[in-house]
């Protein structure tokens, strides 16, 4: 199974408060760890949230807003992709992390859909452009 390991954001990530060398060398131990035992897909750290746009949609309208955005708590400071076996896999490798930040913070596991989750809603077609498109993303 597909998951996106979501580190929030917390106030000292939002005002662009770099990590120290201790926690950069452990998560990169870390990584080596996940990337060892082929778990880890991707990963990485995001700027703040001022250095972001959002686009908000409603009905054909778009708003382009400049950040920074205020709900620290409802933001992103870094993600992995893994795959791992199971839910259990996943929360068993989180715990192993390093704190991502100084004092308190969160990590959340959310697991992708896949073309099975949606049923009989998936038509043939749909599937065979999903396949062409996995397979021009691997090719890159």
């Amino acid at each position: 199974m597909r998951v996106m390991v979501i580190v929030k954001a917390n106030e000292a990530s939002e005002a662009g408060t770099l990590p120290s060398s201790e926690l950069l060398e452990a998560m990169g131990r870390f990584n080596e760890e996940l990337v060892a035992a082929g778990i880890m897909l991707s990963g990485d750290g995001l700027k703040p949230s001022s250095t972001g746009i959002r686009v908000h949609f409603d009905g054909a309208e778009r708003t382009v807003t400049d950040g920074p955005f205020a709900e620290t708590k409802e933001l992103i400071a870094g993600f992995w992709i893994w795959e791992v076996a199971s839910m259990e896999d996943a929360v068993a490798w989180v715990k192993r992390c390093p704190n991502p930040h100084e004092g308190p913070s969160d990590i959340e596991i959310r697991p992708f859909y896949t073309l099975e989750d949606f049923g009989e809603m998936v038509t043939p077609e749909i599937r065979e452009r999903d396949a062409r498109m996995r397979a021009a993303i691997q090719s890159e």
